[in-house]
């Protein structure tokens, strides 16, 4: 039961920050959904960093419940990017669409790479 309870308060935290990163004046006239963009790349940092450090310091299991499926879990959000790509692609934003998934897939596979590669030799 303490898990569910650190994975709940984990991600009431990760979508409080989302809510506020979503309050944040950006300049959305290209039709590029930036806020969520940088929301799941900062998040697949975040989790590649903290897969990281966990592995090296064995991190307890119930600190990793908490940040990675909790904190990280509630922050990104894949089904924001879904139905943004997909609005797009319904208001004939097709070259946009693309160029929003290639770059979130592709961006934020490597924004987890980093996070790990950067804090392996802490």
């Amino acid at each position: 039961m303490i898990e569910c309870l650190l994975v709940g308060l984990g991600g009431f935290l990760g979508s409080v920050l989302r809510y506020l990163i979503g309050l944040m004046y950006v300049n959305t006239d290209s039709g590029f959904p930036l806020k969520t963009f940088i929301i799941n790349i900062l998040g697949a940092f975040v989790i590649g960093a903290l897969s990281s450090i966990a592995m090296k310091y064995n991190v307890n299991s119930k600190v990793i419940l908490f940040l990675k499926i909790g904190l990280c879990g509630g922050f990104t959000t894949f089904s924001t990017f879904a139905l943004e790509t997909q609005e797009l692609l319904k208001n004939d934003r097709v070259g946009v669409a693309i160029i929003y998934v290639a770059l979130s897939v592709v961006i934020g596979v490597t924004a987890v790479v980093l996070g790990e590669n950067l804090f392996k030799n802490l």
